[in-house]
């Protein structure tokens, strides 16, 4: 968390927030990155809280992700369920100065997580993980915003991809790359059955397993992007956690058994043109694009710890060779 934010925050707001929301006073602080994350209590039962500064999201952005939320939560599908406030609200607003954080409370999701290494990271969660996000896309086709709430963000829109801001110095020669791929999908057409509001960022970090069933959480990157996109971002870092210093040949031979189940999971639910899963090396080589301009957004260059080096220069000469991270074969 940037340290304006921080010291922002240590003026008391948790309290606050928890005198609000009718909390107890313990809590357990789980993560900061881009948000504060808490393990939270009312009259003894956990839940969890999220405290989201105004510099990263405004309060209608975080409404119109909740409303979706919801209503992927009425459709059945295993994602927390959104509480309102005491005050009958999904977002609570927090003034510090000129600035704002905004609270949100959700259930608690059952399971944990599942690790590269764990016995369970197997095809039988590929297959369940492909299940999930095509039946999200499938519900997804029919939602209709609730009265009042703004349409979450366009793909494009964000800051990331303000090219220029994030890659400087030396990595301007890498635009001439960049640009190309960005350009390439802002072209696409775009309909109802591969375009819509997705999570962008279903990785094995944003969802517990029961051993069952899978249940996803951190909807905050949502936005309208190609049903595509949520099938690269997976095969993308699932990859690349399970062989992060492994060769190029071990990447292919596991991306192939990944999407492999993966896409069997999701073609039970959802059902996307070919020729749409046979764009998924192209919102890998965007991801590689936008995460490599959140290296340099977020992790300053004395931060830079031996696996973000190793992983920026990865990324760096894919992009020079302009591959994505596995080479399929449809």
């Amino acid at each position: 968390m940037e340290l304006l934010v921080e010291k922002q925050f240590a003026t008391g707001v948790i309290g606050k927030i928890i005198k609000r929301l009718h909390l107890d006073e313990k809590y357990i602080k789980l993560g900061d990155f881009e948000n504060y994350v808490f393990e939270v209590y009312e009259n003894g039962q956990a839940k969890i809280l999220r405290v989201t500064h105004s510099s990263h999201r405004s309060m209608p952005e975080l409404e119109s992700e909740l409303d979706w939320i919801q209503h992927l939560h009425r459709c059945g599908i295993r994602i927390p369920e959104v509480y309102m406030s005491p005050n009958g609200n999904t977002v609570e607003e927090f003034k510090v100065g000129d600035s704002s954080f905004f609270a949100s409370l959700f259930e608690k999701a059952a399971g944990s997580h599942v690790k590269v290494d764990d016995k369970m990271f197997n095809e039988k969660l590929f297959y369940k993980w492909g299940k999930m996000i095509g039946k999200m896309h499938r519900h997804t086709k029919n939602y209709q915003r609730s009265k009042g709430i703004v349409p979450r963000s366009q793909w494009d829109e964000n800051d990331l991809l303000n090219l220029n801001k994030y890659y400087t110095g030396e990595d301007v020669l890498l635009l001439d790359n960049v640009f190309p791929i960005v350009e390439k999908i802002k072209q696409l057409p775009k309909n109802k059955d591969s375009f819509g509001l997705i999570h962008t960022d279903i990785h094995h970090g944003n969802f517990f397993y029961d051993g069952n069933e899978i249940h996803v959480f951190d909807f905050d990157d949502a936005c309208y992007q190609y049903f595509a996109s949520d099938i690269a971002i997976p095969l993308y870092y699932a990859t690349n956690s399970k062989h992060f210093f492994g060769t190029r040949e071990e990447r292919n031979q596991f991306a192939k058994k990944f999407l492999h189940a993966f896409l069997d999971g999701y073609e039970e639910e959802n059902t996307l043109a070919r020729e749409w899963v046979e764009m998924i090396p192209l919102f890998l080589q965007l991801r590689d694009i936008d995460l490599y301009a959140v290296f340099n957004k977020k992790v300053a260059p004395e931060d830079r710890n031996d696996r973000v080096l190793h992983w920026m220069k990865e990324i760096r000469e894919r992009i020079e060779q302009n591959v994505p991270i596995v080479d399929l074969i449809f």
